[in-house]
């Protein structure tokens, strides 16, 4: 009888540790201009809080957060945690149009939610048209114990890659809105909103981000991309690298001198002091396919060990060449596995419901859709640059009333329709370059489409890019789960390609690169209903229309359904 009171007592005891150890996070986000100086000039851009980047949010697994978002910036804005799971809380997702209408200037709302069944480093961005190229920050999740399945690092160094650009991002997007054209550049790369030290403008920047180090330390770097178009190589002069995680999910350790990360994605890696005492360049540069005009800078920091002395000079890395899409695969993209038994791992769903076969590419759009003669447009062939998905070409209804989320929840019709294909109308050579401008395959119709899942389903779906004006990469990102990544690979997707299938331990991801030429296969299962966004994360490709929208239907219990909307809510 003791024992049994012992062992009672204990398992009280351990319950209200667990629960005394889920808090609640609250914090205030004020949305505002804000003025930077790069390049030895003065610019405006919208931050939250007046730092760039914005602030990191830090929380346990298993914690409420609450955000109250005051918007005294001059336009429109939304902000989405990228990454979290938002489990029965589609309200806070954040994507404009999609779970909510957008915060207007001198107005506010409130994000809440609760964080569980994954840790590791997320973040959070804006997402209404490109102003997330600013407003964004990092969002890390401890693990609620407090023990990783790792040795405890030193210390834990967010470190946020990013872009930065000439001139106001919002006149970048309307200018290239109403060209139909490709918009303007970035100048620069940045980390942690410090750029490189480079000569722009007959300015050499002489701030960049130091990160001061020492020796046999071991540090975590939580990494994110936030620059909106651009994938990154990421290497430190004569160190190596420990991934640890990805997008939040623990993976086997894999050692590598080079990171290679997609915009939208997070990568915990280990970095050790072990190099002799001195300074040693950081650096990120652009790894790009597909494109002829794209920013060649890099991004620069320092490591700067304890005692360095000063020097003019660190050590620089040897970067792989721009387009180097065999090391990008071969020796990161395609070598991480999970770590089977870590924390909130997931099993492959083995019995699949739905199996879709979705093409993602380039298209055009008539410049004048009441004159199709009219070829007087920046974008392919005098037309209007577009993009779609299995040839749909994601758009929100004009002088839209509510959002999509809003739509389902009142079972509104009229807003969107469920009849998104399951494959494409037409199928064709899909990475054949001869087809880049064939005429017949180029021009996508506008619509707003979603596909119907089933609650607790479990969805396939094979990301087929196409060749169709000659092709990108593409990081798809989709909202409100995370997903197994089974295979990638070159060329057409065959069936024989299913031979290719990890099944045991593949990365579990929320964004995913589909690379130039080839595919990738994903699968989930749908147990988190609403309306969820899926879409390319190069923010070039948003406004063109690469997404899709998938309606996951109820669960059978309210606590399995979508909750009723916040009073907050903003209006349309």
């Amino acid at each position: 009888m003791k024992l049994f009171s012992f062992s009672l007592a204990s398992a009280f005891a351990l319950l209200a540790s667990s629960l005394a150890s889920a808090t609640i996070q609250e914090h205030t986000f004020k949305v505002q201009n804000t003025t930077i100086k790069r390049f030895c000039k003065e610019q405006v851009i919208v931050t939250v809080n007046g730092t760039f980047p914005g602030p990191t949010i830090n929380v346990r697994e298993g914690d409420t957060v609450i955000v109250h978002v005051l918007n005294e910036g001059p336009y429109d804005i939304t902000l989405h945690w990228h990454g979290v799971l938002q489990l029965f809380s589609p309200w806070a997702d954040g994507p404009e149009y999609v779970t909510q209408c957008t915060i207007r200037p001198r107005s506010k709302y409130t994000y809440k939610f609760n964080v569980t069944q994954q840790e590791g480093t997320v973040w959070w961005h804006a997402h209404a048209s490109y102003l997330r190229a600013t407003v964004h920050g990092a969002f890390i999740i401890q693990p609620r114990s407090g023990q990783f399945p790792f040795p405890k690092p030193y210390k834990q160094i967010p470190l946020i890659l990013g872009d930065l650009y000439n001139s106001n991002v919002e006149d970048i997007t309307t200018e290239a809105q109403a060209s139909g054209g490709g918009p303007n550049i970035s100048c620069a790369f940045t980390i942690n909103g410090f750029t490189s030290g480079l000569l722009i403008n007959n300015c050499t920047e002489n701030e960049t981000f130091k990160m001061k180090v020492q020796q046999g330390k071991t540090y975590m770097l939580r990494m994110i991309n936030a620059a909106l178009n651009y994938d990154l190589f990421f290497k430190i002069a004569n160190h190596n690298f420990t991934v640890v995680a990805v997008d939040a999910s623990y993976t086997d350790h894999y050692v590598t001198d080079l990171i290679v990360i997609a915009p939208g994605q997070s990568a915990d890696v280990l970095f050790t002091a072990n190099q002799p005492i001195g300074s040693y360049y950081m650096v990120a540069s652009p790894y790009v396919v597909g494109l002829d005009h794209f920013d060649v800078n890099v991004g620069r920091g320092t490591v700067i060990y304890e005692n360095a002395p000063p020097s003019p000079k660190p050590v620089m890395p040897i970067l792989p060449p721009f387009n180097d899409t065999d090391t990008a695969y071969n020796k990161f993209y395609n070598v991480i596995t999970s770590k089977v038994g870590a924390p909130h791992w997931v099993p492959v769903p083995r019995k699949v419901d739905e199996h879709m076969f979705i093409t993602i590419g380039f298209n055009t759009e008539f410049c004048d859709s009441k004159n199709p003669n009219n070829a007087s447009c920046k974008g392919p062939n005098g037309q209007r640059f577009s993009a779609s998905m299995n040839n749909e070409s994601f758009a929100v209804p004009a002088g839209v009333k509510f959002s999509l989320l809003e739509a389902f929840y009142e079972n509104m019709s009229g807003v969107y329709t469920t009849n998104f294909p399951n494959k494409p109308p037409v199928m064709f050579d899909f990475t054949n370059l001869n087809n880049a401008n064939n005429m017949n395959l180029l021009f996508a119709p506008k619509s707003t489409k979603a596909k119907k899942l089933r609650f607790n389903s479990t969805v396939e779906i094979v990301f087929q890019n196409t060749a169709l004006l000659g092709g990108q990469n593409h990081p798809m990102h989709i909202h409100g789960y995370s997903f197994h990544v089974l295979a990638q690979g070159f060329g057409n997707f065959h069936k024989k390609d299913r031979a290719k299938f990890n099944l045991v331990n593949p990365q579990f991801r929320n964004t995913v690169g589909v690379p130039m030429g080839g595919w990738t296969v994903i699968r989930f299962q749908a147990n988190n209903p609403g309306v969820w966004l899926v879409h390319c994360h190069m923010e070039d490709h948003v406004p063109w229309g690469l997404a899709m929208i998938f309606e996951v239907e109820n669960g059978p219990t309210p606590s399995t359904s979508v909750p009723p909307p916040p009073a907050d809510l903003p209006k349309c």
